[in-house]
């Protein structure tokens, strides 16, 4: 997992995409997490992808880095612990002006049964499983 971290977050930016009813729905992300063994993502409740997630839990993240690519498919499960929201805002605090840990918007979601593919042209493919 942490391998899959440090990739996304060298990327810096990283789409994650959901479905709204048979229509795939894709947006830039860029805040992730480790909190408690587990790789966290944010939103706000008010956006439709929270919306999307609690009608589907399952989502598709993809980045890049060069030559290299990720492709993460996972179950996302919200965490509306208060914990969770403060360690997701001290670790990405360009949040901080949109987002407070005990508003009634922030979400943060960690991935479950997730499945990453790390792979670059040429390059043999490293599944990563957690």
């Amino acid at each position: 997992m942490q391998e899959v971290f440090d990739f996304l977050k060298k990327c810096g930016t990283f789409y994650l995409a959901t479905t709204e009813g048979d229509q795939p729905r894709v947006r830039p992300f860029g805040a992730i997490d480790i909190f408690e063994g587990k790789l966290y993502f944010q939103t706000g409740k008010v956006k439709n992808v929270s919306k999307q997630l609690a009608a589907n839990p399952k989502i598709e993240i993809s980045a890049c880095d060069g030559p290299a690519w990720i492709r993460l498919q996972a179950a996302a499960v919200n965490d509306d612990r208060l914990e969770a929201k403060r360690h997701m805002l001290d670790a990405n605090p360009m949040l901080k002006d949109m987002y407070k840990a005990d508003d009634a918007n922030t979400q943060v979601l960690y991935l479950k049964d997730a499945v990453a593919t790390i792979q670059s042209f040429g390059g043999e493919p490293k599944v990563i499983k957690f």
